[in-house]
């Protein structure tokens, strides 16, 4: 990669993102409103003791599940329009290499994370009170890798596409299972072996596992750490597998 190519692209990319108002609402309006509606559906139910309450549970879960479902949307068809519109073509034809778009890609949409992570954590903690052991900075950073996650895949899976339409119908095949299998609704240990298997290899499985760590820990502990390693690791590998598998347009 270039650095200086890398920067133009990112900048480039940012500039782009702030003319689009309808993306920046989805970005920063839509997690606080999601948010709030869940605080509502399980506020009137009664909470054990020395466990945390439902919302907490779940609240603490969406701030990473949101980003990366937004996210994956928004590059996923952001990427088929450069494709489309020709863009990517007249792009490849400078010294801009695949990694440096893509990366770019990524770098721009983790710094558009970083601000929604921002807000919706200052929503769900001084709104709502959501309550962690940890720090809400940890709760920030795992959702901004979860957003760069959601970049890198959806960055990826529009190399398959030729339409939007295609594009969003990628979300059934790759965000919805992991939605499914992450540990939000049943315990990964208590799923069937077989789904575990499957639960084991998906990269929002460790994102939630991280977030769950932070929720039931002061201190950030060595699970954590790992989680999002192995997440990170996920974006890396999306993003060099979708630089691979790019097109210069759409057939």
């Amino acid at each position: 990669m270039n650095p200086p190519i890398l920067l133009a692209t990112t900048i480039r990319i940012l500039r782009q993102l702030r003319h689009d108002r309808r993306t920046i609402a989805l970005l920063v309006v839509v997690p606080g409103v999601l948010l709030t509606l869940l605080y509502f559906m399980f506020s009137g139910q009664p909470t054990p003791p020395g466990r945390p309450s439902t919302f907490d549970r779940i609240a603490l879960i969406m701030l990473g599940v949101f980003p990366f479902i937004i996210m994956f949307l928004v590059t996923s068809i952001a990427m088929l329009r450069e494709r489309t519109s020709g863009t990517l073509e007249r792009l490849l034809t400078t010294p801009l290499g695949r990694l440096d778009l893509l990366f770019g890609y990524g770098i721009a949409f983790g710094l558009a994370a970083a601000g929604q992570a921002a807000i919706s954590a200052a929503v769900a903690y001084l709104l709502f009170d959501l309550d962690t052991a940890g720090s809400s900075g940890l709760v920030i950073m795992i959702a901004v890798v979860d957003a760069v996650l959601g970049v890198a895949l959806g960055l990826f899976c529009s190399a398959f596409a030729r339409t939007e339409f295609q594009a969003v119908q990628f979300m059934p095949v790759v965000v919805i299972p992991q939605l499914l299998l992450c540990g939000l609704f049943v315990a990964r240990d208590e799923m069937a072996g077989w789904l575990q298997a499957i639960s084991d290899v998906l990269p929002l499985s460790y994102a939630v596992e991280a977030l769950q760590e932070v929720g039931a820990h002061a201190e950030p502990t060595g699970t954590m750490w790992r989680d999002v390693a192995v997440v990170g690791g996920a974006v890396v590998l999306a993003l060099v597998l979708a630089a691979a598998t790019l097109r210069r347009r759409s057939g």
